[in-house]
């Protein structure tokens, strides 16, 4: 890329930095260019470019904000442009900041929701980060709680992405474009019909993911929080209205993350619970904030990532301590579990189910449940310890839970019913009981034809790789039959 031409003096801020990152020119170069291709560019830096820079050339556009993200993700803190001696810049969202403010936090997921609305097909090419989960659960955890969320008018603002912002309510309107009179406008005031609204969206979509899987109606979920909830984000509420508003949003934008998730969209599904984790904060619901953070350790657990996986739970622990809920403690403890025994720690993993099983028995019936936390019941905790079961070559532990679970487990929940279907086939495979498991997994193949859900295909798909040992064995022969009528 063209650059300015090279200032006098020697950017000393840009070298310690890079001494401190242990970077090398081509390596900070080449980290440039991916972070680049996070946003869709095609940037093309070398060492030499460094170089450069070193010597006080200043890169053009928006770079300057991407080498700062580059430095933030490594050192784990945050840096802008200035930070390295680079000009200031507006800022580049790549979705996975966590934003200083609840209106920067406004700005950037809404920013996601319109280009995901757009252009989802880009979207869902990019690639999950590892890296990038460090900095925003750092800043959950030790993050100051938002002072105020509370909007008197919506300033005229253009957000990152390049569309702009609503104007505010006293803008008049646009003479070619009709409204009808019950489309909201920006500046609108919201209600508490908005917010009954909006938690029953939330039931209607969780309802249909549950069902059907993430992809049947996530785009139509996308397009509400585009058209309908950053409207209401950007009108006008008092205090207590707009920390119950930024609950739903973050609800709705944790929702939109893990229907991206389901269909393998993964870079998507984690800038959606990066974003939702900020939603969080400003809601001033920290309970929920750990809850999105278990959700963050799923994904990597699911993507092989355990160590992040196991990190993401215990700041999750941390940042509630023992004042939850007996039930969230319980699925704090059970995410924990998950990411040892994705990594084999059989010791640690044992360790973290007991203190789930313990908190689960010492829930009351009187206790005070949060609404996102009622379906983590026997049968989910059952499910989670036939997972680490699953996971520890443990088969006969690992087909008694899932069994329980099953039978414990509601109709409606049927993907996570499939889910553990496809444990308990892959434990009676574990056992030497051959037919049985290749009846069980072509039920479950049966059920995930009928969803649109690509963790479904893929919990078949890996039980279909535990047959191969037995591909000759007339069970397999059989159940490839079954599947393979499925179409």
């Amino acid at each position: 890329m063209t650059e300015r031409p090279a200032q006098r003096t020697p950017n000393r801020q840009l070298a310690a930095l890079i001494a401190e990152a242990g970077f090398s020119n081509a390596g900070l170069a080449r980290r440039v260019d991916q972070l680049g291709l996070e946003h869709g560019l095609d940037l093309r830096y070398d060492k030499t470019s460094v170089t450069r820079w070193l010597r006080g050339q200043q890169p053009r556009g928006t770079t300057p904000a991407l080498i700062a993200e580059v430095f933030t993700r490594r050192l784990g803190r945050r840096l802008t442009a200035q930070d390295l001696g680079l000009d200031a810049c507006a800022p580049v969202y790549a979705g996975l900041e966590f934003a200083a403010t609840p209106e920067e936090a406004v700005d950037i997921v809404g920013g996601l929701w319109r280009k995901d609305s757009g252009s989802h097909a880009e979207l869902r090419k990019i690639a999950f980060t590892p890296a990038g989960l460090v900095v925003p659960s750092r800043d959950w955890l030790i993050g100051r709680p938002d002072e105020r969320v509370a909007r008197a008018e919506v300033p005229v603002r253009i957000p990152a992405q390049g569309r702009p912002a609503p104007p505010r309510a006293t803008t008049a309107p646009d003479p070619s474009r009709r409204r009808t009179a019950a489309e909201r406008v920006p500046g609108q005031r919201v209600t508490g019909g908005d917010l009954a609204a909006l938690r029953s969206v939330g039931e209607l979509f969780r309802s249909l993911d549950d069902r059907y899987g993430g992809g049947h109606a996530r785009q139509a979920l996308v397009r509400y929080l585009e058209h309908e909830l950053e409207p209401m984000l950007r009108g006008t509420y008092g205090e207590q209205t707009g920390r119950r508003l930024f609950a739903a949003a973050a609800d709705l934008t944790r929702l939109a993350g893990w229907t991206s998730y389901d269909i393998a969209a993964h870079g998507l599904a984690q800038r959606y619970f990066v974003q939702a984790l900020r939603l969080a904060q400003a809601a001033g619901d920290r309970a929920y904030g750990s809850y999105v953070l278990v959700t963050m350790s799923r994904q990597a657990v699911y993507l092989g990532h355990g160590r992040e996986a196991g990190q993401l739970a215990r700041v999750a622990q941390q940042g509630v301590g023992t004042s939850a809920p007996p039930v969230v403690q319980t699925l704090l403890h059970a995410a924990e579990a998950r990411a040892h025994a994705v990594l084999g720690e059989v010791r640690a993993c044992t360790a973290a189910l007991v203190r789930a099983e313990r908190t689960m028995e010492s829930a009351r019936p009187g206790d005070e449940v949060p609404y996102w936390a009622r379906s983590f019941d026997e049968a989910q905790l059952a499910d989670e310890l036939g997972h680490c079961h699953r996971d520890l070559q443990q088969f006969r532990a690992a087909a008694q839970y899932a069994e329980r679970s099953l039978h414990l487990r509601s109709p409606v929940h049927a993907r996570s019913r499939l889910f553990c279907r496809i444990v308990l086939a892959t434990a009676r495979l574990g056992l030497g009981e051959l037919d049985q498991a290749c009846q069980l997994a072509a039920e479950a193949a049966g059920q995930a034809a009928e969803m649109r859900s690509v963790r479904a295909t893929e919990y078949v798909r890996d039980f279909e790789r535990r047959l191969e040992p037995y591909k000759d064995a007339a069970p397999v022969r059989g159940y490839r039959d079954r599947v393979a009528a499925l179409g």
